[in-house]
C-alpha cells in the first residue's frame, strides 16, 4: 500500500467499529464468568518479575512532529483494518485484569486523544476495575478532560518539553503551546490528579529550561518528571551525546531547588526527590543511565494488537490474529503468558548486543 493510501485509510483508523475479520473473535468476548475478579493468577516471567502494569496504545497517529520522535512529514499510519476495534481492546484488557492480575492500565499512542469515541471506550475499560491513566501531548485535553474524568479516567501524563512558544513550535513543528497549557489546566480542574508533566531534555535544545519547567509545575500543582531520551525515534538519529543524563538533570535542578531523595515507589520507573519547603516532588526516569529493568512490571499492547514484553523488544506476539481467528480466552491467556515468560533480563542499551526495535516509540506506545 502506498503512503498516500495508508494515510487515507488511517483517517478512520480510530473509529472504534469492529474491524473486518473481527466478528468471530468478538463473538468469543462474552463476560468472563469462569474467572471472578480478584482470582487472577499472577503474570510472572522467568526472572520472577510480576507484571501488573499494562500500556495500551489506541492509535499510532499523532498531531505533533517532535524532532526527537519522527520526521517532519510524519509516518505511514496503520490502515483502519489493522487497528484494534473498541471491542477487541476491551476484551484484551478484561483478560489482562481478570485473568492475569493487571491492576493498572495506561492508554497511550501516538496521541490517544485522536481516538474517536474515546470517552465511551474509557468508560468500558474503567468498568473493569483497574487504575486507569492516559498519556497525551495535551492538545485537545481542554475540551475532553471533563468527559474523560466522568467516564472513569483517574489521571493524565502530559508531555511538555518547553514553556517558550517559539521553542515549542520549533521542537514539535506545530504552534500549539497555548492548547497544551489550557489542557493541563482543564485536567487539573477536572480532578485528574495528579497531573504529571513529562519533559525529555535534549542537549542544546531545552536543557537550559529544566528549573523553569519544574518551577512552573510546582506553582500550578502539577507533578514534574524528566525522562532521559532513548533510542526510539523513527529516524534512527538518537545520539547518546545529546542525551541529558539523570545526574545532569539533578545538578541543574539543584542550582535552584533544595532536593531531598524519596526513592522509587514500588516498581514505578521514576526516582523521586522532594523539594524542600513544599509538598512537591520531582521525578527522573533514567532508563539509560540508571536502568530499572530488574523491577520492571510493564507489558505493552500496540494499536494493531501486538503484545510486547519490553519497550525494546525485537519480537512481538500477535494477539489480534488470535482474536480474529476466534480464539477463546484460554488461548489468548496462554499466548500472553508465553510472551512474558520469554522476557529478557533488560534492554542492554549501550551494550555490544543492543538492537534497536523496528518500531519507533510512536508506534509502540509509552
Amino acid at each position: 500500500m502506498s503512503s498516500a493510501s495508508r494515510n487515507s485509510a488511517s483517517r478512520n483508523s480510530a473509529s472504534g467499529t469492529t474491524a473486518p475479520g473481527a466478528a468471530q473473535g468478538a463473538a468469543a468476548a462474552a463476560p468472563d464468568r469462569a474467572v471472578p475478579v480478584g482470582a487472577a493468577r499472577p503474570l510472572v516471567d522467568r526472572y520472577g518479575r510480576v507484571h501488573t502494569d499494562l500500556r495500551v496504545s489506541l492509535t499510532d497517529r499523532c498531531n505533533l512532529r517532535c524532532t526527537y520522535c519522527m520526521p517532519a512529514e510524519g509516518l505511514d499510519w496503520l490502515p483502519r483494518a489493522e487497528v484494534l476495534s473498541d471491542d477487541e481492546v476491551v476484551r484484551l484488557v478484561r483478560i489482562a485484569v481478570r485473568r492475569l492480575g493487571i491492576t493498572a492500565v495506561r492508554l497511550t499512542g501516538g496521541e490517544p486523544l485522536l481516538r474517536r469515541g474515546l470517552p465511551a471506550l474509557v468508560g468500558r475499560i474503567a468498568a473493569l476495575g483497574a487504575e486507569l491513566s492516559l498519556t497525551t501531548n495535551g492538545i485537545g485535553l481542554a475540551r475532553t478532560a471533563e468527559a474523560l474524568r466522568a467516564a472513569g479516567l483517574h489521571r493524565v501524563n502530559v508531555s511538555l518539553d518547553t514553556l517558550r512558544p517559539e521553542r515549542y513550535a520549533a521542537l514539535t513543528r506545530r504552534d500549539r503551546l497555548a492548547d497544551v497549557l489550557a489542557g493541563l489546566a482543564a485536567a487539573h480542574a477536572a480532578g485528574l490528579a495528579p497531573v504529571k508533566v513529562n519533559a525529555v531534555p535534549v542537549r542544546g535544545v531545552n536543557d537550559d529550561e529544566l528549573a523553569e519547567l519544574l518551577g512552573f509545575a510546582v506553582r500550578h500543582g502539577y507533578r514534574m518528571r524528566f525522562i532521559e531520551s532513548m533510542p526510539l525515534d523513527a529516524q534512527g538519529a538518537w545520539d547518546r551525546e545529546r542525551m541529558v543524563t539523570a545526574d545532569e538533570i539533578l545538578a541543574r535542578l539543584g542550582e535552584r531547588f533544595d532536593l531531598h531523595p524519596v526513592g522509587r515507589s514500588g516498581n514505578a520507573p521514576a526516582e523521586e526527590w522532594r523539594i524542600a519547603g513544599t509538598d512537591a516532588v520531582v521525578g527522573v526516569i533514567a532508563s539509560v543511565t540508571r536502568p530499572f529493568c530488574g523491577g520492571c512490571d510493564r507489558v505493552r499492547l500496540t494499536a494493531d494488537g501486538q503484545l510486547r514484553n519490553c519497550l525494546f523488544a525485537t519480537e512481538e506476539s500477535d494477539l489480534r490474529a488470535l482474536l480474529r481467528d476466534g480464539a477463546d480466552d484460554d488461548r489468548v491467556e496462554a499466548a500472553w503468558r508465553a510472551t512474558i515468560a520469554r522476557k529478557g533480563p533488560g534492554h542492554a542499551i549501550g551494550g555490544a548486543d543492543f538492537v534497536r526495535p523496528a518500531r519507533p516509540m510512536s508506534a509502540i506506545g509509552g
